[in-house]
């Protein structure tokens, strides 16, 4: 069972970084699956293959090849069914997945340009290939969530399923870390913010004397890269998906009229409406962020070192200043404790946190709260974050009390994986499947 999950967890990790993997080797490609429109050339499976031993650096199973076509089988099912049902995902989504893919990898490089000079293609082009990917992944995700949304596992079902592992196949897991953070971005000020606003009309002014097209300048100057390579062109947009400035200002403008600059949390823009449908609306943008100067940071430090004071002297708890302070969403309900966003588990392993962060715990003693830290976020902002270093887990063997969230996430995949295979096995007879005869030997209709 361990080794099935094992199986399970590698290919849900591969299948969602498929970005980077090169092969030496030349593939005569050829298309061996399809599923209603929808291809797997041997090259993806390949690739997929080669990246899942990159990853894992150990051997792998005879049959992992097999169980990684079945996986990229059943996504172009979840696909085709998800157009059948009208189940997407939108560019902007889209767009800010990709975003923080790059800058995980700006992260791992070094720099944009580091990452150009290695695979010799501009971040554009980059951003082009991915977008497929990305898209492809966000939907089947979104669609297993929408088949499994009601799977849940209660405490004697978690137990259950612990004592069903074999005592010799419980996992020694590593040293592990609980570790808090409140974040602070800088004001900026008012007069940075004019800048870029009297940059944008610079821009605005160019293109209503007939010197650039909108879609020239946009390519050049906007900082949102992803519409950027497409002349700022995000694509047709519902109400409220989109950022309620952004929204509120594209649907004030005529077709082609260009807007002010208007401020939105990802920072100032200039619109032009494309076309409206309804209640759909095609627009593109400049988008240019302004920076927070020197004393913009220095006094969000100043505001972090007082929360620190405040947490030191025992007046409030880390995690009650971390919900009411932190500027960071994705942490600040968990009262600044990060979590495992799959198994919610706030027991962390060094790989799983950022290099950057492991370095500096690797300094602290435990209870120990840092001085204001700047770094850069994954979507590039400048920001200043302090880190409580909560606890430290020891090197044990998989337990139900130390290891509960982990073994809870471990027994809810299994039932969802119990019901995609219900979906799997009612599904493939409406759906038009040809698998390439070479394959015949994976049995990959017969369930998973």
């Amino acid at each position: 069972m361990m080794r099935k999950n094992l199986i399970t967890s590698l290919l849900a990790f591969v299948l969602t970084l498929p970005l980077f993997a090169q092969s030496d080797g030349i593939i005569v490609d050829k298309i061996i699956v399809k599923v209603n429109d929808y291809i797997i050339l041997k090259s993806d499976l390949e690739k997929a293959y080669q990246s899942a031993i990159e990853n894992t650096q150990q051997q792998l199973p005879p049959e992992a090849k097999c169980q990684i076509l079945q996986q990229l089988l059943i996504n172009k099912m979840l696909v085709a069914k998800a157009e059948i049902d009208s189940v997407m995902v939108s560019d902007v989504e889209v767009n800010n997945n990709l975003d923080r893919r790059m800058a995980y990898f700006e992260q791992q490089f070094g720099s944009l340009q580091k990452i150009e000079q290695a695979y010799n293609k501009t971040i554009a082009q980059f951003k082009e290939e991915l977008r497929p990917t990305i898209q492809e992944n966000m939907i089947v995700n979104k669609m297993q969530n929408e088949i499994t949304k009601d799977v849940e596992v209660t405490p004697r079902q978690v137990k259950r399923y612990f004592h069903s592992i074999p005592k010799d196949s419980l996992p020694y897991l590593p040293a592990e870390v609980e570790v808090g953070v409140i974040v602070r971005y800088p004001v900026v000020s008012k007069s940075e913010k004019d800048k870029v606003k009297a940059k944008l009309q610079d821009l605005k002014k160019q293109i209503l004397s007939g010197k650039a097209r909108f879609e020239e300048l946009a390519s050049t100057y906007s900082e949102d890269l992803g519409s950027a390579s497409r002349g700022g062109e995000l694509g047709f947009h519902g109400r409220g998906e989109l950022v309620p400035p952004y929204e509120a200002m594209a649907l004030s403008l005529e077709p082609g009229e260009i807007s002010e600059p208007v401020e939105s949390e990802f920072g100032i823009h200039m619109i032009q409406l494309i076309e409206r449908r309804g209640n759909r609306y095609n627009s593109r943008h400049i988008l240019i962020r302004p920076e927070p100067t020197e004393q913009d940071i220095k006094d969000a430090e100043k505001y972090l070192d007082s929360l620190r004071t405040i947490i030191l002297s025992g007046k409030q708890p880390f995690e009650k200043v971390a919900l009411a302070n932190s500027d960071d969403k994705s942490t600040k309900a968990s009262g600044g404790i990060l979590q495992n966003p799959e198994t919610k588990s706030t027991h962390l392993s060094k790989d799983e946190l950022e290099y950057s962060m492991f370095m500096t715990l690797d300094t602290m003693k435990v209870g120990s709260i840092t001085r204001p830290l700047r770094f850069r976020t994954d979507d590039g902002k400048n920001a200043v974050r302090i880190l409580y270093f909560k606890s430290r887990i020891p090197p044990h063997q998989l337990n139900l009390e130390m290891d509960y969230q982990k073994i809870q996430a471990a027994a809810l995949q299994e039932e969802r994986n119990k019901v995609l295979s219900k979906w799997f096995n009612r599904t493939k007879s409406q759906l038009f499947i040809d698998i390439d005869p070479e394959y015949d030997r994976c049995k990959l209709l017969e369930g998973f």
